[in-house]
């Protein structure tokens, strides 16, 4: 065999090399493509109303819900907002959503600390009766709520609306923070008690800052969850300046004064507060869930 016809050897990439394989799996590809599809079926819907929302009801009624405006239309979102004060239902979620956020966080962590780090004697049947709680529907919690509400004096006021979602919200919170609470380094909690801390400047002083991307992601989470709360704010806001954003785009679905435009109006100015809240707070969760996992 001469030098000329002999054939090169053939090479495999080495490992960790940068060379491309030629063979590609193809069930990447069918992933990607049904991760594709459902991306489109949840922004689709989002998308449609963004359009319509900036579509006039002579443009709608000629051309369809998917067609591009030929104009941008303001009257729908300005005639929503005036209609039902928007400005003030945006303040009540957001007064209510932030004070169940903050409240829920810090009766989350006292709580988490007694069964987690504290090791009070019964803790099992205390995670359980969490667990529990946070099963029961809200349906089951109505008529119960509305009588203490209304002995209290506090139906038909965001302070009941507050006291309930902070005791729903921490049930959660503590079932998730015992879990990280009961792995907390012992040899911290050892540093703190030689230095002299007692355990309530341990817990604010060494627990909460260690433990701190967790809690934003509880404090998003609680926020996103109570902005979204529909079934008991209806129930126990009744007045028109009590009520907050869900239930206001709820009252007014049934409006017959209501065209597809305006609805799709109040559907986007609705919805997008949480959106930009979940954005502004995305790169805290992000870091909230990668320091979780590399625990």
């Amino acid at each position: 065999m001469t030098l000329a016809t002999a054939k090169a050897p053939t090479r495999t990439p080495e490992v960790g090399s940068s060379e491309p394989l030629k063979h590609r799996n193809p069930v990447r590809f069918v992933v990607l493509a049904a991760l594709l599809v459902l991306l489109l079926l949840m922004v689709g819907p989002m998308l449609a109303v963004a359009v319509n929302a900036f579509k006039s009801p002579a443009d709608y009624a000629a051309n369809g819900p998917l067609s591009i405006p030929a104009d941008i239309y303001w009257d729908g979102i300005v005639d929503f907002w005036n209609r039902v004060n928007f400005g003030q239902k945006l303040w009540n979620s957001f007064v209510t959503a932030l004070a169940v956020s903050v409240f829920g966080v810090v009766l989350s962590i006292l709580n988490a600390y007694a069964l987690g780090i504290g090791r009070v004697r019964g803790r099992v049947w205390f995670l359980v009766f969490f667990l529990v709680a946070n099963l029961l529907p809200q349906e089951v919690l109505v008529y119960p709520l509305y009588y203490i509400a209304k002995e209290a004096g506090l139906y038909d006021s965001l302070i009941a609306i507050v006291i309930i979602f902070t005791v729903i919200q921490s049930a959660f919170g503590t079932y998730l923070l015992t879990s990280v609470y009961a792995e907390f380094p012992r040899e911290l909690l050892d540093a703190a008690a030689v230095d002299g801390a007692g355990k309530w400047r341990t817990l604010w002083r060494v627990v909460v800052p260690v433990s701190g991307p967790t809690l934003a992601v509880l404090f998003t989470f609680f926020f996103i969850w109570t902005w979204n709360e529909f079934f008991l704010p209806l129930i126990f806001l009744v007045s028109n300046d009590n009520q907050t954003v869900p239930v206001a785009l709820g009252v007014l679905q049934g409006d017959r004064m209501m065209d597809a435009t305006t609805t799709s109006a109040s559907a986007l100015i609705g919805i997008l507060p949480a959106i930009l809240f979940f954005l502004i707070f995305q790169r805290t969760l992000t870091r909230g869930i990668a320091a979780g996992a590399i625990k």
